[in-house]
């Protein structure tokens, strides 16, 4: 399965002033790694996945969009939240989220 090509150039724009991004196919989707660490995907079905705090993953998931990812039909880690990327006012929220617990985990700012 191919990525959302339109998700992906989001957060290609998302991601462009941040250092050291790397694009890496993997799990049907596009992974952008930040600073070595998975930040988001870019899947199928205009969907997007962020890594984000697991502390706030509970208030996240109450968003519009947002639902706890599976893979091979079990749930992810928490702190792992799909989103559908149709979800235009929340893209850059989804982002910032992402980014801020990826600056926190590798010491990046």
């Amino acid at each position: 399965m191919a990525h959302d090509e339109d998700v992906a150039n989001r957060v290609r724009e998302a991601l462009a002033d941040e250092r050291d991004v790397r694009e890496v196919r993997m799990f049907g989707g596009l992974a952008f790694m930040v600073r070595g660490k998975m930040a988001a995907t870019a899947n199928a079905g205009g969907r997007l996945m962020v890594r984000c705090d697991p502390d706030r993953a509970d208030e996240l998931l109450e968003r519009p969009g947002a639902s706890w990812p599976e893979m091979r039909g079990k749930r992810m880690a928490k702190g792992w939240i799909v989103v559908d990327a149709a979800v235009d006012d929340d893209f850059g929220l989804w982002m910032r989220e992402a980014l801020a617990y990826n600056r926190r985990t590798t010491g990046g700012g």
